[in-house]
């Protein structure tokens, strides 16, 4: 039997939560990803999901752990103090919203997504498009960085940050529910 890392601990209490609200309706799970790269020794877990009111394609989620090899390493290695600050794992989560590319919805979902998460996290929004595409649609990808590692000390928050992650859907569907 081997002793979990932060990455599987945390990887376990994300899922689990997610998998409940998925299992009460809360939520509906679309994709799941458990990877890892041999190449650069990195470990990576998301979920995607959407609102079961809400066409997925429309609008979704993203919510994505990260463990690279310094982190793993600091973990293993901290009874050694080899730089015991970089045990943990990245978080970084992903809103897609296929919307009409007009300025006003950006700025919008800035705002709205500014007065969810706080003033203090970076959320930048990044537009992919079809230049032939006749409806000028977009699909705008707004990211919450955290910018810091999470530890297994903030474990309580990871089931918060879900929580919130579903209240930022249902406002930035309410929203382009009434401008299309």
């Amino acid at each position: 039997m081997f002793d979990p890392t932060a990455f599987d601990n945390m990887k376990v209490v994300l899922e689990g939560a997610l998998y409940d609200y998925d299992l009460n309706r809360e939520i509906i799970i679309t994709d799941r990803n458990d990877l890892i790269n041999m190449a650069k020794m990195l470990r990576l877990f998301n979920i995607c999901f959407s609102l079961p009111h809400i066409q997925r394609q429309q609008l979704s989620a993203k919510i994505e752990l990260e463990s690279k090899l310094e982190n793993f390493t600091a973990e293993l290695l901290s009874g050694s103090n080899n730089n015991p600050g970089l045990a943990g794992c990245y978080l970084k989560l992903q809103f897609f919203i296929i919307q009409k590319n007009e300025q006003i919805h950006f700025e919008t979902v800035q705002n709205l997504f500014s007065q969810i998460w706080g003033s203090t996290r970076k959320i930048t929004q990044s537009v992919q498009y079809n230049p032939l595409d006749e409806q000028q649609t977009i699909t705008n990808t707004i990211t919450i960085d955290f910018g810091r590692l999470i530890t297994e000390n903030q474990m309580d928050d990871l089931i918060e940050i879900i929580a919130v992650m579903i209240t930022s859907l249902e406002e930035a569907y309410n929203y382009f529910s009434k401008h299309p």
